[in-house]
């Protein structure tokens, strides 16, 4: 190793902080420097293997580059578990331990390695346990310029500085914890020594106090910074954000990115494995928030490739492989003892185990695992060192695992507790995660293997139906659509009535709405347990509930004309909060004719509608035909266009046709994707300069509050809701509209309905922004979701009911009974029409399965 390697030249960031603490304690790189220097002297001039207890503390820290700089090899153990460090001593018989006993940081000399044992290899310079290791020792060998390429490459793609402190609040003794010690000591940075778990008071202030600048976590971390509210707290200081550790939710990356990209930061979304010192790939922080779901690109000085199952490198895009990495950084090999640690680098490159995908942008997406192992909370689980663990403790059984649940299947008589608690200890997993099943022999093959299959069948089975649901419920949802098991609800081009469909059916299939589900590939939806939550109600999003009343709300303005408006109007807010929702990745990326596709199943309802009334009228509206009926020019008592309560279905496309213009502009789609929210005020702003002038420069009459420009801005309110992520945000969002609803009731009219309507739209903003789950009792939820489900439909067909009522009962019927049976008709044809149609769908749809198989999900998991 060169005298450059970060822990040779400790002394040169002279007085500069290295290690900071809460409550202001500092260890300078010349103090930090001077104790190394001692420390390094107690584990003697001889190469030795060094064992350090690795706890958040100075100490460990000191012991771990006191045994670099001496060139010594050292092992990074768990605090606190005294098992492990048994094992570990057992097994590699390391010359000193360095650790806390009896509250005193002590380095022992051990004994334990024997005068035969062979030398050290000359590049071993750190070894760390795999996530998920078992009672059975495995390590990762690193060399020194393993750690320092790592170390220097993280740096360099996440700009780091001597200006820069980051959080080090990760554990030491894991790869990604040390990484971030290992990249900021590299370039002279500090770091604050945080032993405060995220929910603990004070753990924000702390970050304040310390004036970081960079922060690391892992998917659950993100998850409890959401609970403790983290994104509305002041920290003026943080600049960049990282997570890896696991695939972290694209909503919640797509979030984070946005805030940090609002305050001028950046996030990190990052892949890595131990075997690779640490990190693998970045994800380049200008591809969000589209890109949301990749790992990105190869780190400085490493490569990336796909090979298929016979080694074959995969070149070009869309084809699945296992992620391959290559670089100075790859781990020279495993070792379980004492004599493995005498040999030399074993490994050109590493094969991950990982299933990937390369987009036509050359970012990489992991989209399956492909050995025998799970990745649960973080955590990576080997089904063969479990196996083999035990086998140690007496368990003959087989292992199989996804990653939820890992399964052990014995034949060995032990109580399935004890089998359980065996599991727990030798994965570290919480107890929730595994499960132990008794069997009388295990099921194998013709050859005499023990048959994984079956057993994985035993590991899902409580899921297949609910599978089975999803995925037939995603095909006949998305049909005339082919629907494989990688697909995603966003990824199909969903809408937003098709996000209703598909909600109410995973609440049947599976019990529950999943968070993030539109997110998630079909494969893993279907392998998601049900849940059973009876007597704890349905959480479903307010935009249903909200659909659901302002269509109804439409049809009892229709039949009474009673002063109570605004259904149509808040319609078309969900509009835009729609294509913020579900369609905002491919309208960044350029990929119009995904954004299209929702067009297609809202005219195909529309289209029955058109024939219907050109038979009734013997003569074909043209401008409904050509969806411009709306613009002023055409006349339903004329029949050249249907009748007005029809303008809302043409806006629509013109709206998406509209949005899709803007969004082809290159500077315009670079803005958009780099920050949503602002652009979605600019675009409110300009429909509102567009609504106001209108009338200056065009008489379109009353007719006016039909066409687009009269009713765009409430798009755009709905587009910025869905980006307003920051209270900041919100309520300036929501000011706006305190301020634009009065000025348009005003300019709308100045009636007692204008003002009904444009009112009503305050509410509606607000419970989108600050309400966007609602809970439910399950009875009002199953009263709900019909109409939520054919709020459409409802819309469409509710104006024939009082043709229908007329040709039934006479010209001259009328009075509140009639008015009720309007109402109650108009909503009754719009859910037959739904079912009709979805009746037609599924069954086209089960003829096409039926002809042609599609498969079924495969359970891989979607990480």
């Amino acid at each position: 190793m060169t005298a450059t390697a970060f822990f040779h030249d400790l002394d040169r960031h002279g007085d500069a902080p290295a290690l900071v603490f809460p409550g202001g304690r500092c260890v300078t790189y010349a103090d930090l420097a001077r104790r190394v220097a001692v420390q390094a002297t107690r584990y003697g001039a001889q190469r030795t293997l060094v064992a350090v207890e690795a706890r958040l503390s100075d100490h460990a820290v000191v012991a771990y580059l006191a045994a670099l700089q001496g060139g010594h090899a050292v092992a990074l153990l768990p605090p606190g578990k005294a098992g492990v460090a048994d094992t570990f001593v057992r097994d590699f018989r390391p010359d000193y331990v360095v650790r806390l006993r009896d509250g005193r940081w002590r380095t022992d000399e051990t004994g334990a390695a024997a005068e035969d044992d062979p030398p050290l290899h000359p590049d071993l310079a750190l070894l760390l346990s795999t996530s998920g290791s078992t009672g059975q020792s495995r390590a990762v060998r690193l060399s020194a310029a393993a750690v320092q390429s790592n170390a220097a490459s993280i740096g360099r793609y996440l700009g780091l500085t001597p200006a820069d402190r980051g959080l080090l609040a990760l554990p030491l003794h894991y790869s990604y914890g040390l990484s971030v010690l290992n990249s900021h000591l590299a370039v002279g940075a500090s770091v604050l020594v945080q032993e405060k778990f995220i929910l603990d008071a004070g753990f924000v202030d702390d970050l304040r106090d310390a004036r970081c600048t960079t922060m690391a976590g892992v998917p659950y971390s993100y998850e409890l910074l959401e609970r403790i509210g983290f994104r509305d707290a002041a920290l003026p200081d943080l600049r960049a954000m990282t997570v890896a550790g696991g695939r972290l939710d694209p909503a919640l990356v797509r979030r984070y990115h946005l805030h940090m990209s609002r305050r001028g930061g950046r996030f990190f979304v990052m892949y890595g494995q131990t075997e690779a010192t640490a990190r693998i790939a970045y994800l380049p922080p200008e591809h969000l928030p589209a890109a949301a779901d990749r790992i990105g690109i190869a780190i400085p000085g490493g490569a990336l490739a796909l090979v298929d199952e016979s080694g074959a490198e995969i070149d070009g895009s869309g084809r699945a492989g296992e992620l391959v990495y290559r670089g100075p950084n790859v781990m020279m090999g495993y070792a379980h003892d004492r004599p493995d640690l005498t040999r030399g680098p074993e490994l050109a490159e590493l094969r991950t185990g990982d299933l990937a995908e390369r987009d036509p942008d050359g970012l990489y997406r992991i989209v399956g695992r492909l050995r025998r192992m799970s990745k649960i909370a973080g955590i990576r689980v080997g089904h063969d060192g479990l196996e083999a663990a035990l086998a140690a403790a007496g368990v003959q059984g087989a292992v199989v695992g996804d990653d939820r649940t890992i399964l052990a299947a014995y034949t060995s008589g032990q109580p399935p507790c004890e089998v359980r608690r065996l599991l727990v200890e030798s994965s570290g997993l919480p107890a929730a995660h595994v499960r132990a099943l008794a069997l009388d022999a295990l099921p194998r093959l013709p050859t005499g293997k023990i048959d994984y299959e079956t057993l994985r069948g035993e590991l899902l089975r409580p899921a297949e139906q609910a599978a089975s649901d999803v995925a037939t419920l995603f095909r006949e949802t998305f049909f005339p659509q082919a629907v494989g098991d990688g697909d995603t609800f966003v990824g199909l081009g969903g809408d937003s009535l098709r996000h209703v469909q598909v909600s109410i059916g995973l609440e049947r299939a599976l019990g529950h709405i999943p968070d993030g589900w539109e997110t998630m590939p079909v494969r893993r939806l279907a392998a998601l347990r049900r849940k059973e939550t009876a007597g704890r109600g349905c959480e479903i999003g307010s935009d249903l509930l909200i659909r659901t009343l302002a269509a109804l709300l439409v049809v009892v303005h229709h039949a009474t004309l009673w002063p109570i408006p605004g259904g149509a109007a808040a319609l078309m807010m969900l509009v835009g909060y729609s294509l913020a929702r579900f369609q905002y990745d491919a309208l960044v990326e350029g990929r119009f004719s995904r954004v299209l596709r929702p067009v297609g199943s809202l005219l195909v309802p529309y289209a029955a509608l058109v024939v219907g009334f050109s038979a009734a009228w013997q003569q074909v509206p043209w401008a409904s035909v050509f969806l411009v009926g709306n613009l002023g020019f055409a006349d339903p008592d004329h029949h050249t266009m249907l009748p007005l309560a029809y303008w809302f279905v043409e806006a629509f496309v013109q709206l998406t046709l509209l949005w899709i213009g803007v969004m082809a502009i290159p500077p315009v789609r670079r803005y958009a994707r780099r920050d949503p929210f602002g652009f979605g005020l600019g675009f409110l702003a300009a429909a509102l300069a567009v609504r106001l002038a209108q009338p200056l420069v065009w008489d379109m009459d009353w007719r006016r509050i039909f066409a687009l420009h009269w009713n765009l801005y409430l798009a755009a309110f709905g587009w910025c809701a869905v980006f307003a992520v920051s209270l900041r945000q919100k309520w300036l969002l929501l000011a706006a509209a305190v301020v634009v609803m009065p000025l348009m009731a005003y300019t709308g009219g100045n009636w007692t309905s204008s003002w009904v309507k444009f009112l009503l739209q305050i509410p509606v903003l607000s419970v989108l922004l600050f309400a966007p789950r609602i809970r439910l009792p399950r009875r009002l939820f199953a009263l709900i979701v019909p109409f939520g489900v054919a709020s459409y439909h409802i819309y469409l067909f509710h104006g024939l009911a009082p043709d229908l009522l007329r040709a039934a009962f006479g010209e001259d019927i009328a009075g509140p009974p009639v008015t009720v049976a309007v109402i109650a008709t108009g909503v009754a044809l719009g859910l037959v029409a739904h079912r009709v149609q979805d009746a037609l769908l599924r069954a086209l749809a089960r003829l096409r399965a039926a002809r042609r198989p599609v498969a079924g999900p495969s359970f891989a998991p979607a990480e």
